[in-house]
Formats: structure tokens, sequence, C-alpha cells
């Protein structure tokens, strides 16, 4: 009979998942990682040099350096002209450890008057200097 259900053929849809192929997977895998973990852990020791070194503990101080849109100069929230603002440089230049010089500017600022500042800043020999600056809200 053409287009009949014969059930020696086997047309009948499969009601079981054949797993050979799914075990032959995995013991391949298993033998792999087998041969492979032994390689993982080979190390080759080396006596190494000892190093003796001390922790700097010791947190340099910071100045706060602020100049408002007008041009006036602020050393840690206290008013200085331009000379006192070179002899405060010149004294933290001085100092050791050197402290860290933070230095924030009014968006209004003239480039010229922070270039002038950075200018007696490297002068000095300063060797820390940055810039605090507030994020933009988005």
């Amino acid at each position: 009979m053409i287009g009949s259900f014969n059930e020696e053929s086997g047309n009948r849809p499969m009601n079981e998942i054949n797993v050979t192929p799914l075990v032959d997977v995995m013991l391949v895998l298993l033998i792999v990682f087998i041969v492979t973990a032994p390689l993982f852990t080979h190390s080759i020791k080396i006596d190494l040099p000892r190093a003796q070194t001390q922790v700097n503990r010791e947190k340099p101080d910071t100045v706060t350096f602020a100049i408002d849109g007008i041009g006036r100069y602020f050393w840690n929230s206290q008013p200085v002209d331009r000379a006192e603002l070179s002899r405060r440089l010149a004294d933290a230049a001085d100092r050791q450890p050197q402290p860290e010089l933070h230095i924030r500017a009014d968006k209004e600022t003239r480039y010229q008057v922070l270039a002038d500042v950075m200018a007696e800043a490297q002068r000095l020999k300063l060797q820390r200097v940055g810039f605090i600056t507030d994020p933009e809200a988005k």
C-alpha cells in the first residue's frame, strides 16, 4: 500500500533521544581534560631575590589654590596677592615632601592667569600639580 503507515519500514516518529553522540563527545572532552590538566600545574622553580621596602605611610599635604572669575587668588581659602602667591609657592617647593597643589579655577577665569600660575609652579619645580573640576550633570 502506497501512502499507508507501515510499522516495519520505520516511518514512526521517535519518542526517545539518542544520547550516544552526546556520550561520545563527553568522553572525548574528558580525555582531553585528563591529558591537559597536568600541563596547567607544571611550574618552574626559581629562586627570586628578596627586596626590602618600606611602606610610605606619610601622605603629602595638599594645598588648595583657587582663582575666581575676576582673577583673585586664594591659598587654602585665604585671599593672597600675586607676590604672596609666589612666596607661598616657593615655600611649598622647598618643603620635603612637597605638598600636592590642587588648582581650582572658575570657568570664567582667563587662561592667561591660569597659565602664569602654572608657569610659576613649574619654574619653582613643584612636582605634584593637579586640577580640581566639578563633573557635569547629565
